[in-house]
């Protein structure tokens, strides 16, 4: 048996993961409040990833977008896997209201015409950015919204 470890994505097996997916990592529970975990799995772990042009790109635009889509996000980070995100989101348990958010901002994505703060001054690797790339991801994203609820394979 294998050791259980603090994060808990790593207790995850990733080798029966189907992806794309949406899922609820954990909750953390405060005096007066609760924070949401998800993960949002773009690409299949270990056999997939996103470019990390796109995967920039597609970290400013969703960040930015996806609080116009949604109340209390508190953040929305990449995997260092490159395979997805994680959005942190307070007092709110309703999985629909993520599956919706998550659907309009990748709306936004394709709607973009440029990635904000996408300059020297607001980011810190300005060059490394792709918009094409992030509309990729999105669009193919989108394609399989269908099978967001699903986590594992059958």
């Amino acid at each position: 048996m294998t050791k259980k470890m603090n994060v808990e994505s790593f207790n995850l097996d990733h080798t029966k993961v189907a992806a794309p997916y949406v899922r609820l990592v954990g909750i953390t529970e405060g005096a007066h409040d609760k924070v949401y975990k998800y993960d949002i799995r773009f690409k299949q772990p270990n056999k997939e990833y996103m470019e990390m042009p796109g995967l920039h790109s597609l970290e400013h635009l969703m960040a930015e977008n996806i609080r116009n889509n949604i109340e209390n996000i508190l953040d929305i980070g990449p995997m260092g896997c490159q395979t997805g995100f994680y959005v942190s989101i307070l007092n709110n348990d309703s999985y629909d209201d993520i599956l919706t958010a998550l659907e309009k901002t990748l709306q936004d994505v394709l709607d973009a015409t440029e990635v904000p703060a996408c300059n020297e001054v607001q980011c810190g690797w300005a060059a490394n950015h792709s918009l094409e790339g992030a509309q990729e991801i999105a669009k193919e994203m989108l394609s399989k919204k269908d099978e967001w609820r699903q986590v594992f394979a059958e």
